[in-house]
């Protein structure tokens, strides 16, 4: 029974992964981008020029149009700002995989870079996370920002699934440890206290490894925030000024 148990478990996972929802994004400030090779579809604001660019990666809940607050923290400091729509949600079509929305990472970082100049920050909240580091460890980024991130999304996996997620074939595992020896840019990591969905000794677990391979990580423990409500904090906003003053 258990072994039928992990076989099934290793067929839905993904559904866990990426539970998706159907709103689509609309916002007059942004425009819509397709790209032809990987088929990533980007939401794109044009800031001031002679600001850093940001690329974001949303987390795993609903659509990118249940973010608009946390890109308002960009936009309303009127920064470039290319946001990654992940297929399965917003009407996108496609099936999400951690291989295919790596790529398309990468390519909206490519996108980017094409357009802009100056410095590029990526920032990932949540599974988003995991793509942020991704696209740091492949690509010239100049600071890198993680909110509620996660060493192995396996671990969490295994956690709630009484299973060794980490070791099943056909898992995707979303390991962000191993990405770490590759970043060449400051980190900033928030994470709320009383975070049930993704626990602070994640992003502590991550910060320690980062120190070890002395990356620059700064660690901002909000107290009383939750998984969803980091942007709320003020502490949040100071911190993001605090590190894009320092890229000036």
């Amino acid at each position: 029974m258990y072994l039928l148990y992990a076989l099934v478990m290793i067929w839905v996972h993904p559904q866990f992964i990426y539970p998706f929802g159907d709103a689509p994004f609309s916002n007059p400030q942004f425009e819509s981008v397709q790209l032809a090779e990987t088929h990533a579809h980007l939401q794109v604001y044009d800031g001031a020029d002679d600001a850093p660019a940001v690329l974001y990666f949303m987390g795993n809940g609903g659509a990118l149009a249940y973010f608009q607050q946390n890109l308002s923290v960009h936009t309303d400091a009127d920064r470039t700002l290319v946001a990654l729509e992940y297929p399965g949600g917003g009407g996108i079509l496609g099936t999400p995989s951690e291989v295919l929305l790596k790529a398309q990472a990468l390519a909206a970082y490519d996108y980017l870079s094409e357009q802009h100049d100056g410095a590029i920050v990526v920032h990932g909240y949540s599974l988003g996370t995991g793509l942020a580091l991704y696209v740091a460890s492949a690509r010239a980024v100049d600071a890198v920002i993680l909110d509620a991130p996660y060493a192995r999304m396996c671990d969490l996996m295994t956690a709630a699934s009484w299973l060794p997620a980490c070791y099943l074939p056909g898992v995707q595992r979303w390991n962000s440890l191993a990405f770490i020896d590759q970043i060449n840019a400051p980190v900033l990591i928030s994470h709320g206290t009383a975070d049930t969905l993704i626990p602070l000794k994640e992003g502590m677990r991550l910060a320690q490894e980062m120190e070890r391979a002395q990356v620059a990580v700064t660690v901002a423990e909000l107290p009383g925030a939750t998984h969803h409500d980091l942007i709320s904090n003020s502490a949040y906003r100071h911190q993001m000024r605090n590190l894009f003053d320092s890229l000036r």
